[in-house]
């Protein structure tokens, strides 16, 4: 097994602190399956901890502040795949109660597989797709969320409705994005605002100490 070039690093006790353990287990498992069962490249079996679950913590600090006294910290991670950023975000926030939604039956067994492996107990997986909770939501067979995230799923045109209304008001999307995520901002402007959105900005998140920051995307909910 290739080693991945942060093993050892100070830096993952740094920024995963109590989660350190259970996500260990999680990355070993990636290391050892996420390639061939299609849930990570080639190319990023030696960087899984950067690429992936460092990565994916950079949401935590945004999720905290959007539940900052809330009664119910409850957040839907849309697309959960490979379990990034829901799984990791789950791990590092045990107060927290986690949504993971998965349409793909073989990324719901793995998730299965993830949360019985870190025994997290403040995760429910549905099988759907984003569509069909929100229809559930707004039946009033579920509560809306307090967050709502997810990371590559799609653009913020498209991502806009799948998301925004799962989230109560006065609720956050919390997105991974890539360098253009100012553009697809800028680009779904229209749609922000047909769902309920307000105040979209962009903005750096820490991944670690040296590490390159990613992009994350926040809307509020009107």
């Amino acid at each position: 097994m290739m080693a991945d070039q942060l093993d050892g690093s100070p830096v993952l006790a740094e920024v995963l602190g109590d989660a350190l353990p259970a996500l260990e287990r999680f990355h070993a498992k990636l290391a050892e399956e996420g390639e061939p069962r299609g849930l990570i490249g080639p190319r990023d079996v030696d960087i899984i901890w950067e690429r992936h679950i460092l990565n994916s913590a950079a949401i935590v600090p945004y999720v905290r502040e959007a539940t900052a006294g809330a009664r119910f910290k409850t957040v839907a991670d849309v697309g959960s795949g490979g379990g990034f950023p829901g799984i990791v975000a789950a791990a590092c926030l045990p107060d927290h109660r986690f949504t993971l939604i998965e349409p793909m039956e073989r990324r719901v067994e793995w998730l299965s597989e993830c949360v019985d492996l870190l025994e997290l107990s403040n995760v429910d997986i549905i099988r759907d797709r984003s569509d069909a909770v929100i229809a559930q939501v707004r039946k009033r067979k579920m509560h809306p969320f307090a967050v709502v995230t997810c990371r590559a799923v799609a653009p913020m045109t498209k991502l806009s409705g799948w998301t925004l209304p799962l989230l109560k008001t006065q609720g956050r999307l919390v997105a991974l994005k890539g360098r253009s995520a100012q553009a697809e901002l800028d680009k779904a402007a229209k749609e922000i605002v047909r769902f309920g959105g307000q105040s979209p900005r962009v903005v750096e998140a820490v991944v670690g100490p040296d590490l390159e920051p990613t992009h994350v995307v926040l809307v509020d909910k009107r």
